[in-house]
């Protein structure tokens, strides 16, 4: 039973994420969706007919999931990026991974999916040979850590927030957990560089981290900060609005004119970049929680179209809004 239990859990994790990073939300998906964001958890069963569409939908991912583990990464090409001083990053399929490489080795940023650790390995060997001593994880989402158990196999030591490594480990194997977790900021002093590690108010997740190579200049943002998206804030995961903006704050008043700042995904950016995200998010805001207040549906608010002067260098907004519209209150 408790075998049935886990793979229910698991897989409602596999959606929670599938919902809260990017993917539409359609049919039942979004009105499984809604009500869970009402009720403010993905776990919550408010009456008979939503359990009922939940056991429908879990029974339809469990159908899907040989597809899921079977996904093709063998045209995914790892490409190397230089950033500045000892910095670099990699792009490929999931998360972007920061590196600081030297003579001292390798403290590594997020590991994006398990099919594409050699993949990895070998652009990393590409620019230094060295032992990878240290992987820091930005936050939970298998986009980051998908590679956490390759790594955590070979004796690497894997870094996160306390909230990282409860949540990983209602669905990953030991090796896979981070070994050393923080509540407070964490420098580890490597390659002449200041890797000063600290958290941020709940945003993307509840465990969001960013990263600032002091000597280089360049901080990590994780998910918090992309360049390709609306802001995914997962509710399920313990993000919200209000965190988002604070942790915007934080990074805005950590970065400096020159700073280089790696979104989780997307192209390296500048401060101003970051001030321009956050300002996009308050004006979607200040246009929504009037219609809140006045006691609109989503589908009313969605029909007004707040996000228009956005949509087409951010996409599909729908799951934004439904965010900024339930933690301002919203009843629908």
């Amino acid at each position: 039973m408790l075998q049935y239990h886990s793979l229910l859990v698991n897989t409602v994790n596999v959606l929670s994420h599938r919902l809260s990073s990017g993917h539409s939300c359609e049919g039942l998906l979004c009105s499984i969706r809604r009500e869970t964001h009402r009720e403010g958890g993905f776990l919550l069963m408010a009456n008979q007919k939503f359990f009922k569409s939940l056991l429908v939908l879990v029974f339809a991912l469990f159908l899907s999931l040989p597809t899921m583990a079977q996904r093709d990464f063998s045209n995914v090409d790892i490409v190397a990026n230089h950033v500045a001083g000892s910095f670099y990053y990699l792009q490929g399929a999931g998360g972007n991974i920061g590196l600081s490489i030297g003579d001292d080795g390798v403290v590594m940023i997020d590991d994006q999916f398990a099919p594409l650790t050699d993949k990895i390995l070998e652009a990393i060997r590409e620019l230094n040979d060295g032992e990878i001593r240290f992987v820091i994880n930005t936050h939970v989402h298998p986009d980051h850590t998908g590679g956490n158990e390759n790594l955590g196999n070979m004796g690497i030591l894997i870094l996160a927030r306390d909230e990282v490594r409860v949540r990983l480990s209602a669905s990953q194997p030991e090796s896979a957990l981070p070994v050393l977790t923080y509540s407070d900021a964490i420098t580890i002093h490597l390659n002449g560089e200041e890797v000063y590690a600290f958290p941020v108010p709940p945003a993307h997740t509840d465990g969001d981290t960013f990263i600032h190579f002091r000597d280089s200049d360049v901080i990590h943002a994780g998910d918090v900060f992309r360049t390709t998206a609306f802001p995914v804030i997962d509710t399920n995961n313990g993000g919200t609005l209000d965190g988002t903006l604070s942790a915007l704050g934080v990074l805005i008043g950590t970065a400096g004119p020159d700073t280089k700042i790696v979104p989780g995904h997307g192209e390296v950016s500048s401060r101003m970049d970051v001030m321009g995200f956050r300002d996009m998010i308050l004006d979607v805001r200040s246009k929504v929680a009037p219609m809140v207040e006045r006691g609109l549906s989503y589908e009313e608010v969605a029909s007004a179209n707040p996000t228009s002067a956005y949509s087409a260098r951010y996409g599909d907004s729908e799951r934004f809004l439904r965010a900024v519209y339930s933690e301002l209150g919203g009843l629908d």
